[in-house]
């Protein structure tokens, strides 16, 4: 009995100490709404367009595409070059009906969805993440290649 217990306990630690390391990229703490319009007014003072990353920190690809984003040299510069990038969770309330109506359902694709707004606030664009995987992670020309095509410049051009 007193084994069980021990290995009980001890598994009890491991998980516990598991999820406190799990990294928080998502603030479940602010309202997404506001943050979508604080990163819309930014975006237009800045000449870009947003990029919202849709999901929660209970999402692992989530996760990963975050640290995939702001990780990878090339990627982080595209973005930073051309979007305001923020991660806007997924909230487990009333408010839901009101994200998911202001990001175009973009749930609907599972998580993490890519959700492209241009400086007024418009959905012009919404990426299915699983399109950007590759076996276990994401596929860095995949991704370089949603971002370009969504640029400011690519969506604003004439010939």
């Amino acid at each position: 009995m007193a084994k069980f217990l021990f290995t009980l306990l001890l598994s009890a630690c491991i998980m516990l100490g598991a999820s406190a390391q799990k990294p928080k990229i998502y603030d479940e703490t602010i309202n997404p709404l506001e943050q979508i319009d604080q990163a819309v007014a930014k975006a237009k003072d800045q000449d870009k367009f947003v990029i919202c990353q849709y999901g929660g920190n209970w999402c692992r690809w989530c996760i990963m595409l975050a640290k995939f984003i702001t990780e990878d040299e090339d990627v982080a510069k595209m973005v930073d070059e051309n979007f305001v990038y923020i991660h806007v969770n997924r909230p487990n309330d009333d408010t839901v009906k009101d994200v998911n109506a202001r990001l175009g359902n973009a749930g609907r694709f599972g998580y993490p969805a890519l959700v492209v707004l241009d400086q007024a606030g418009n959905v012009i664009h919404i990426q299915d993440s699983s399109f950007l995987e590759q076996g276990e992670g994401y596929d860095k020309d995949k991704v370089l290649r949603f971002l370009r095509c969504w640029t400011p410049k690519a969506v604003n051009y004439q010939e």
